[in-house]
């Protein structure tokens, strides 16, 4: 009789937490403790009622995200992308975004409509995927995470300002 290891459920980095503006390291070891921290952060990630989850956001600067955007909906919408780059990009969208860094803002935000990224799996094997809308900005707000830029620095300086006025009004009453 096997039992069912328990999972971890990592606690989600909040803003400005300096681990979220690093540049993540590449992974180079594809073993049994990487596909662990894997199912760890889609666990961490559903309990936090996200649909996408990148390693800095747990404290652990390392190039891995995950994403479903059909949240369990679909198990073959799971994504696992490690060391991923953007290999073609078209169109454009606006949409509103919010960040499990940065809870309880949400802004418009303009990104590619359509990506195809090049990945490697949690076995180290490299593979391409194409996303549109949805997934798309999914896939771009999860690697803009590795590479230490978050949503709000993608927005006016203005809406910056009012956005930190209020993380600050919120750590002032103790609510960040």
């Amino acid at each position: 009789m096997t039992t069912k290891k328990t999972l971890k459920i990592h606690e989600i980095v909040k803003y400005p937490d300096p681990v979220l503006k690093r540049i993540c390291a590449p992974i180079t070891v594809f073993d049994d403790a990487l596909r662990t921290l894997v199912a760890e952060m889609f666990e961490s990630m559903y309990v936090a009622q996200g649909i996408g989850l990148a390693a800095p956001q747990i404290a652990i600067p390392q190039r891995l995200t995950v994403i479903d955007v059909s949240f369990k909906k679909n198990p073959k919408d799971k994504l696992v992308l490690i060391n991923p780059e953007v290999i073609e990009r078209r169109g454009s969208q606006v949409e509103e975004e919010g960040c499990l860094s940065l809870p309880e803002i949400r802004e418009k935000i303009k990104r590619d409509a359509w990506v195809k990224v090049r990945a490697q799996n949690a076995y180290g094997e490299w593979f391409e995927v194409e996303g549109e809308e949805l997934l798309a900005r999914a896939m771009l707000h999860e690697i803009d995470h590795l590479n230490g830029v978050l949503f709000i620095d993608l927005i006016s300086r203005l809406k910056r300002e009012l956005v930190l006025r209020k993380i600050k009004k919120m750590q002032k009453n103790g609510e960040w």
